[in-house]
């Protein structure tokens, strides 16, 4: 039985640790059957960013973000000590971004940006990348990638894009559009993983798991 989103006296068994404050990643986790311990790492993003080369291709970058992110919360003193329990124990990280013209696109985090990126977005395709690092810490072993999807977006007006962004929601979230969300409105099709668009692809962290001697099932609540 994976154990609960609390450290503490409780059930034994495998652990499943997600570095991240995001609520759709824990959504996507709980629906799909783990309930996994929630730790958010203190890791800055911008001076992170601001260390790589310019040249760094876009995969990289995020994942890079999302392994900084993992081992910063695997180095937590509460995280850390779960590695003696017998059990299997993973910490993973992640990090999205949209890659448009070259450029990655993260968090707006104004509504002055938001509208300036929906206005560049709209009607096109962008892909939205993101950065998986998954670490086990019973035992050493570490497996990353970062998943792809091509996201096409509605040439959305001007009124449309106003009212999406005064509603708060693309604020805080990479790319400046939710596909979970009121953004699934302005979402014509997409091309991949819709988790992974979401926060956290289940198919590549099936993979990453398989990839440090685990099964995905070991995580499911009985």
């Amino acid at each position: 039985m994976a154990r609960s989103s609390e450290i503490g006296p409780g059930p034994t068994g495998p652990i499943f640790v997600l570095g991240s404050a995001s609520p759709a990643r824990l959504r996507i986790l709980r629906a799909a059957g783990v309930e996994p311990v929630v730790r958010v790492s203190d890791v800055d993003e911008d001076a992170l960013l601001a260390e790589l080369p310019d040249s760094t291709p876009a995969g990289v970058v995020v994942a890079e973000l999302a392994r900084a992110k993992a081992e910063a919360v695997a180095a937590l003193p509460e995280i850390a000590e779960l590695a003696g329990s017998g059990d299997p124990v993973v910490v993973i990280g992640c990090d999205s971004m949209l890659h448009l013209d070259d450029r990655l696109l993260g968090k707006p985090h104004t509504a002055e940006r938001a509208v300036a990126q929906w206005s560049e977005m709209r009607g096109r395709s962008a892909d939205l990348l993101t950065g998986h690092h998954l670490i086990r810490l019973d035992r050493p072993g570490t497996a990353g990638g970062t998943g792809s999807t091509t996201i096409h977006f509605a040439d959305a007006d001007d009124d449309v894009i106003h009212r999406y962004v005064a509603s708060g929601e693309p604020l805080q979230v990479a790319g400046a559009f939710t596909l979970d969300g009121l953004g699934g409105w302005l979402v014509e099709r997409i091309e991949g993983d819709p988790s992974s668009v979401i926060g956290i692809g289940l198919p590549l962290v099936r993979t990453l798991l398989r990839d440090v001697g685990l099964s995905v099932t070991d995580f499911w609540r009985h």
